[in-house]
């Protein structure tokens, strides 16, 4: 996270954007809306984020893009994710002006879901 936090800091960032992809996730964790809402719950506690009001978890589509999507706002603003039924995938964005570690959130978020691998893309918004 080193390099982040010196990114930041040095370009007077904004925010912080995290796209993280879960591959081969636990297909019972994906398509539970429980699941989902403790996953929530547990990584705004994990990178010290504060929920502001309850997520919305919703399921919709069809065939590719079937799953749930959620959406929970935070105080410093939000996160968001789908999660793909057909190829056992998870997207998750994780967007903050407060800073936080996306390597300690993309690990926490494979972990939970029971992914085999993560790919991490992160974005310094100023």
């Amino acid at each position: 996270m080193a390099s982040i936090v010196e990114q930041y800091k040095k370009e007077n960032a904004w925010g912080l954007l995290s796209s993280i992809d879960i591959y081969d996730c636990d297909p019972d964790k994906i398509r539970s809306k429980e699941a989902i809402i403790e996953y929530v719950s547990r990584l705004c506690e994990l990178i010290e984020m504060k929920q502001y009001g309850e997520a919305m978890v919703v399921h919709f589509g069809k065939g590719k893009t079937e799953g749930f999507s959620l959406v929970q706002l935070i105080e410093t603003s939000l996160i968001s994710g789908h999660f793909a039924n057909e190829t056992n995938r998870a997207f998750i964005d994780i967007f903050s002006c407060k800073l936080y570690d996306p390597e300690k959130a993309a690990r926490f978020s494979m972990e939970f879901f029971g992914g085999t691998h993560y790919r991490l893309n992160t974005l310094i918004r100023k």
